[in-house]
């Protein structure tokens, strides 16, 4: 048992990488059936409806006067982000859209350091130059090294990043003494049936999923995507967090982009020497404005 513990967050570390890592190339698999507001509102509603009895049971534990603002959390942690990478990932490809998710750290500092009073250093601002450029880099090519045309689908990655920054900052100087669960539960709670409401009443999901080939398998992908890419994985983050500290639990940061772009090789996108670059860039941008992040 003592050996478990001392490896479970490496373990923990793995699986969320191999989990979000994973879900670029679900999204892409399901984009070929479902259009991209419908995998955006599916994996929401889907993931509220997985996550339904932990917010039972926890609802208690969330006072009233936090509810307006754990739904903002909600909606920019989960329900925009969906939208916009699912939109995003109509054009650009599953390993480019993993690649630049990395961006959220650099924009969790920019973010907390231009509202929220936190302390800005010399290394931390290379380190944002630094993983800006090579986010640019993979903007302006594709993974076959020609030059982009459609650069507002990489700026819908820039958006929800900017999203997720925003959502962290919420929770760290607002929500902070609830439990992390808690939120994680009740995040969703007003979005899923919104996003459900819409996706039946507003969307031909029901027809596309009775009647269109290979439909079962995109409805599949979305399941997994919900399940594990959002409802799992909540939790397993909220206990690496507890067990370990939040620069630990940051550091899947770094090995997300690489599942991503390994699926995207198997699946037969091109990777280039340009999107490596840019890799690098990113996430030696990320290193360099986290480094000694509990010393600021």
């Amino acid at each position: 048992m003592s050996k478990i513990k001392q490896f479970l967050p490496i373990i923990l570390l793995i699986a969320l990488a191999l989990i979000w890592g994973s879900s670029f190339i679900l999204m892409k698999n399901a984009l070929k059936v479902y259009s991209a507001s419908q995998v955006a509102t599916m994996r929401m509603f889907f993931s509220f409806l997985f996550l339904l009895p932990l917010t039972i049971r926890n609802f208690h534990k969330v006072p009233v006067k936090f509810l307006l603002l754990i739904t903002l959390v909600g909606l920019l942690g989960n329900g925009l982000p969906a939208i916009l990478f699912a939109n995003a990932q109509t054009k650009l490809s599953s390993s480019t859209a993993g690649v630049l998710n990395s961006l959220t750290p650099l924009f969790t500092l920019i973010v907390g350091v231009a509202f929220f009073k936190q302390h800005f250093s010399s290394t931390k601002i290379t380190g944002i130059v630094i993983g800006m450029v090579g986010a640019i880099v993979l903007i302006v090519f594709k993974g076959n090294g020609s030059v982009e045309t459609n650069y507002q689908y990489g700026s819908y990655i820039f958006l929800a990043t900017i999203c997720y920054a925003w959502s962290v900052n919420l929770i760290k100087n607002y929500l902070h003494e609830l439990p992390a669960i808690a939120i994680s539960a009740t995040a969703l709670l007003f979005i899923g049936p919104a996003y459900g409401y819409y996706l039946f009443a507003h969307t031909d999901f029901i027809y596309k999923t009775m009647h269109e080939v290979g439909a079962g398998q995109a409805l599949g992908f979305v399941l997994l995507l919900a399940l594990f890419g959002t409802a799992i994985s909540l939790v397993l983050f909220n206990k690496l967090v507890q067990i370990t500290t939040p620069v630990y639990a940051a550091s899947v940061t770094y090995l997300i982009p690489i599942v991503a772009m390994f699926w995207g090789f198997i699946d037969g996108e091109p990777i280039s020497y340009i999107q490596l670059i840019g890799l690098v860039g990113i996430l030696l941008g990320v290193y360099l404005a986290n480094k000694n992040y509990t010393k600021s």
